[in-house]
C-alpha cells in the first residue's frame, strides 16, 4: 500500500495527464501542485510508482503517464465524487422531466449523458422480464382486427395488431379486457404464460377462438421481446479520444448489441445500484476502455443499468458523478410515473 505522499503525487499525475493528454513530468508536479516536497523528492516517489507499476514512461519522453493499475488506485481512493452544480442538477431534472413515455425518457438520458461527460452514454431498457403487467388494452379497429396494448411498470409499451377468425362485438371485447386485466394486473411478465393458460375456459365458448387467438399474439410479444435492448450517443466524442486497443475496435462494439450487453453486464456487482468502475484489461470484451455504470429502476426494483464508455484517460470524478445523478433521475421518474 502506498503512503499519503505517493498517493499524492500520483493523484496529481493522474489529474495532469487526464487535463493535457501530454506525459507528466516532476518539475511540472511540483509547479503545479502544492506537494510540500522538492522536486528531487518528486521524482523518487515518481520512480517508486513506476517500478511498483502505477505509471509508466511512453517511449523516451521524460513524463511519466498513469497505467491501469494507476487509474484503479486512483479511482479506489478517490475521496469525493466530483458533486454536480446546482445548476447543473436542475438542468437534468428539468430535461428529464419533460419526457412522454419511456423511449423518451431513454432516449434524453443517453444524449444528456453524453453531453454530461463528453464520452459514449449507453442506457439499457428495462427488460421486460423484470417488469410487471400495469395495463391491458384491446382497441377494436374493424370488425376482425383489434390492437393489442400492453403496458408495464417501467412505462414500456408494447403494440400489436390482431387479426381475428371471427366478428367479434365491442361488448365482449370490454368484457375480454375486464378479464384479462383482473387477471394479470401487477403480475410479473414471466408469470403472465402461467396465469393465461386456462384463461379461454373461464369465458364463454363463443369467445374462445378469440381470446386464443390474443393471447397467443400477447405471449408471442413477450418471447419476441426478451432480449434486452441497448441506446447509445455520443459517438462523435470519440473522435478525439486515445484508445491503445484502436477507434476501429470500439466503433465496432457499440454497433454489436451483444458486445455493449456484455461490457454493461461485467459491471453488475452485488448491488445493482452501486457505481462500478471497469478500467483498460478489466474490460475482458474490449481492453484500451473504461466503463462507468451504474443501475437504475423504481425504488428498489433495479431494472437495468446505464453508463459511460470512454478511454482509459477519462475524468473519473466527473464521470462517476455524472451517471450517478442522472440514474438517480431516472429512478425518480420511473417511480413517479
Amino acid at each position: 500500500m502506498l503512503d499519503d505522499r505517493k498517493l499524492a503525487v500520483l493523484r496529481a499525475i493522474v489529474e495532469d495527464y487526464v487535463s493535457t493528454n501530454e506525459p507528466v513530468g516532476s518539475k511540472a508536479l511540483a509547479e503545479r501542485h502544492n506537494l510540500k516536497v522538492s522536486p528531487a523528492t518528486v521524482r523518487n516517489d515518481m520512480a517508486a510508482l513506476e517500478e511498483e507499476g502505477y505509471i509508466t514512461q511512453p517511449h523516451t519522453s521524460a513524463g511519466r503517464v498513469p497505467t491501469d493499475k494507476g487509474y484503479r488506485l486512483f479511482v479506489d481512493r478517490l475521496s469525493q465524487v466530483k458533486p454536480l452544480s446546482a445548476a447543473e442538477r436542475r438542468a437534468i431534472e428539468t430535461f428529464l422531466a419533460g419526457a412522454v413515455d419511456l423511449d423518451d425518457v431513454v432516449t434524453r438520458t443517453v444524449r444528456l449523458l453524453a453531453q454530461l461527460t463528453r464520452q459514449v452514454a449507453v442506457v439499457q431498457y428495462p427488460t421486460l422480464t423484470r417488469s410487471t403487467v400495469r395495463h391491458v388494452e384491446i382497441v377494436p379497429l374493424t370488425e376482425r382486427r383489434v390492437m393489442l396494448v400492453l403496458i408495464t411498470n417501467t412505462g414500456r409499451v408494447e403494440q400489436r395488431v390482431v387479426e381475428l377468425p371471427e366478428v367479434v362485438e365491442d361488448t365482449r371485447i370490454a368484457h375480454l379486457r375486464a378479464v384479462l386485466n383482473a387477471s394479470l394486473d401487477g403480475c410479473g411478465l414471466s408469470a403472465v404464460p402461467e396465469l393465461v393458460a386456462d384463461l379461454p375456459e373461464r369465458l364463454p365458448a363463443e369467445d374462445r377462438p378469440a381470446v386464443a387467438t390474443i393471447l397467443s399474439v400477447l405471449l408471442e410479444t413477450l418471447v419476441e421481446r426478451h432480449d434486452e435492448k441497448i441506446v447509445f450517443a455520443g459517438a462523435a466524442n470519440l473522435a478525439g479520444a486515445d484508445f491503445t486497443t484502436g477507434l476501429r475496435a470500439v466503433l465496432e462494439a457499440l454497433e454489436e448489441q451483444v458486445v455493449l450487453m456484455r461490457l454493461l453486464g461485467e459491471t453488475s456487482g452485488d448491488t445493482p445500484s452501486a457505481l462500478t468502475v471497469r478500467i483498460g484489461s478489466e474490460n475482458p470484451y474490449l481492453h484500451g476502455t473504461s466503463i462507468v455504470a451504474t443501475g437504475y429502476g423504481s425504488g428498489d426494483n433495479q431494472l437495468a443499468r446505464l453508463g459511460v464508455l470512454g478511454p482509459t484517460r477519462m475524468d473519473y470524478p466527473v464521470t462517476m458523478g455524472a451517471v450517478r445523478a442522472v440514474a438517480r433521475y431516472v429512478s425518480q421518474i420511473l417511480a413517479a410515473s
